[in-house]
């Protein structure tokens, strides 16, 4: 297959190694040190077991410079999207597959908004990566799964040939029959885990540690998973009581992404996280006031420093 990542953050990053590797031709969209650091020594993915090098065929700031592709793995900030949807369009063919695998649940509905709609699926990255140096992508914990479908979740070739071909590479890419059950119940743990950690400064191990934290997270995680039944999402009854089971067993160090970057001083992703979270509980008419002040107290930061 012909894939280009846009952009080749971590998750784009992952995906284009294990697929280059396996013998598809890729093509990784980035800029800067990243870039040149891509053209001259290759693309490394670091994990527990190693290091993986990959040459893609094509690493370009310049998305014409592609052609068409099959598929367009899009994993962008939240905020880089409109940009980097444009960006894409000479990419863009009558069959190419745009994948977005971003945080939170409103990226496909962008998208097609800027993106001829029959080229627009929806999907759910459930990996920990990060760009740790120019040209090199860091995986942190062992799991990566990369959930996909049409937006209305029937079967397609096109999901079919992109699934295999992730397997094949040494992934995982599961079938699904509800892809909007799969984006939510990642949502419902991500909206909570970022503004907590984020709003508190603080990690797992805290939120597991300190009643009162606990008592917050389990008020965002239900807030949220409201809000999703309300809109028609089929989310497990048990839903939440299986997050807070399964936070019991993560790394107590770990952090999500958006206290990370707030410690650094860089721009939040808040919008399309808890102001997500708030103005859909405002859509379906559910309370949220934990998500809404959690929310305002990181406004103040969303551009970063």
């Amino acid at each position: 297959m012909r894939i280009a990542t846009m952009a080749t953050g971590g998750i784009g990053g992952f995906l284009a190694v294990k697929l280059a590797n396996d013998g598809h031709e890729v093509a990784t969209i980035a800029r800067g040190a990243h870039l040149e650091a891509i053209r001259a020594h290759g693309l490394r993915l670091d994990h527990a077991d190693g290091s993986e090098l990959a040459h893609p065929a094509v690493a370009t700031d310049r998305p014409e410079e592609v052609g068409i592709v099959d598929a367009i793995i899009f994993g962008v900030k939240g905020d880089a999207l409109e940009e980097a949807a444009r960006a894409c369009l000479p990419m863009i063919g009558p069959d190419t597959v745009v994948v977005p695998f971003l945080n939170g649940v409103e990226a496909s509905d962008r998208l097609c908004a800027l993106l001829p709609e029959r080229n627009v699926v929806n999907g759910v990255a459930r990996v920990s990566t990060t760009i740790s140096a120019p040209g090199v992508i860091t995986q942190t914990g062992a799991f990566h799964s990369f959930i996909f479908a049409e937006r209305d979740s029937r079967p397609s070739a096109r999901i079919d040939a992109l699934r295999k071909a992730i397997n094949d590479a040494g992934s995982s890419a599961p079938e699904t029959d509800d892809i909007d059950r799969e984006l939510w119940s990642k949502f419902v743990l991500f909206s909570a885990l970022s503004v907590v950690t984020a709003a508190g400064r603080c990690t797992i191990g805290d939120i597991r540690n300190t009643p009162e934290l606990e008592a917050l997270f389990k008020r965002a995680m239900s807030e949220t998973a409201q809000t999703g039944r309300a809109l028609g999402v089929a989310l497990a009854d048990d839903l939440e009581a299986q997050i807070w089971s399964n936070l019991l067993v993560f790394p107590p160090q770990g952090r999500a992404s958006t206290a990370i970057d707030l410690e650094h001083g860089r721009p939040l992703e808040i919008e399309w996280v808890s102001g997500a979270a708030t103005r859909l509980a405002a859509k379906a008419g559910i309370d949220a006031p934990v998500n809404a002040a959690l929310y305002a107290i990181l406004l103040p930061h969303k551009h970063g420093r």
